[in-house]
C-alpha cells in the first residue's frame, strides 16, 4: 500500500542521552500503527519528531509526502496531534472549545457549523455541546480533544496514550470512533500503554531504550516469538535484546 510516514535513521539526543535511535519506519495509507513501550522508550519524542514538533538530530521523516523538518508547517497542515494532555479551555464549553480551536485553523461560517454539528454527531456529544469542559468526564474530555483535532480533516492523527486513565466504556466509545476515522480513510499513528489495544492495531512496534526492537501485525508477532499473548512477546523481546546486549 501506499507509504503515507517514512522515517530514515530517525534519531534524537539530549545531551548524552539518545531518546531515539536509528528509527526506520514506514506506516501506509489507511493503517492503525501502534507504538508501544515501557515509559521512557522514546515514544512520545518520535510522535514529536514526526508532528515537527521537534527537530531530529540525525536522520529525516517524510509525512504526507512532505519533510518533517524542511516543510514542517505543510506537515501540520496534514495531521492532527492529540497530546496526552490537551489544551481544552475548562472554562469553555464544549461547542466553545471547538469554535476556538476551528478559528485556529480559519475554519468559519456555515463550513465551521457543519463539520461541529457532524463531530458532535459522531461522538455522541451533541446533548454536552452547552456543558463547561472543566466539567466534563475524563473519557468526554478526550472525546471533545479528539473532535478539535479533526476539525481540519487531517490525513493523519498522531494521539499519544489517548486512553490513558480512561475507563473501560469510554476506552470502548473512542476505538468506535478510531475505526469509523479509519473507514474515512484517516491512517493513525499512536501511542498506547494498553496493550488490548495494541491488539486493535495493524500493526505494532515494540520500542525499548530508544530503539524499535520488532515490528509486525500483533498475531505475527505472537507467532515469531512462540507466545500466546501479546505481552509475553513483548516481554520475551525485551529479554533476548537484554541478553544480547
Amino acid at each position: 500500500m501506499e507509504p503515507i510516514i517514512e522515517v530514515t535513521n530517525l534519531t534524537r539526543r539530549f545531551g548524552p542521552l539518545t531518546a531515539v535511535d536509528h528509527l526506520n519506519l514506514t506506516v501506509s495509507k489507511g493503517e492503525i500503527f501502534g507504538l508501544v513501550g515501557p515509559d521512557g522508550a522514546g515514544k512520545t519524542t518520535t510522535l514529536r519528531m514526526l508532528c515537527g514538533l521537534m527537530d531530529p538530530t540525525e536522520g529525516s521523516a517524510r509525512v504526507a509526502g512532505h519533510d518533517v523538518v524542511r516543510e514542517s508547517q505543510q506537515v501540520k497542515d496534514q495531521i492532527g496531534y492529540m497530546a496526552q494532555r490537551f489544551g481544552l479551555y475548562g472554562d469553555l464549553t464544549v461547542q466553545e472549545n471547538m469554535v476556538f480551536y476551528a478559528d485556529l485553523f480559519d475554519i468559519t461560517g456555515a463550513e465551521r457549523d457543519r463539520l461541529t454539528l457532524d463531530l458532535l454527531r459522531m461522538t455522541r456529544m451533541d446533548p454536552f455541546r452547552d456543558r463547561q469542559a472543566g466539567r466534563l468526564s475524563g473519557g468526554m474530555k478526550q472525546k471533545l480533544a479528539l473532535m478539535c483535532t479533526l476539525l481540519h480533516r487531517p490525513q493523519i492523527l498522531f494521539l499519544d496514550e489517548p486512553t490513558n486513565g480512561v475507563d473501560p466504556v469510554s476506552r470502548r466509545d473512542f476505538w468506535a470512533i478510531l475505526y469509523q476515522l479509519l473507514k474515512d480513510g484517516i491512517t493513525i499513528f499512536m501511542t498506547t500503554a494498553y496493550l488490548d489495544e495494541a491488539e486493535r492495531c495493524n500493526r505494532v512496534g515494540l520500542m525499548h531504550k530508544g530503539k524499535l526492537i520488532r515490528c509486525a501485525p500483533p498475531d505475527a508477532m505472537k507467532r515469531d516469538t512462540g507466545t500466546a499473548t501479546l505481552e509475553a512477546a513483548f516481554v520475551k523481546t525485551i529479554y533476548e535484546v537484554e541478553r544480547a546486549a
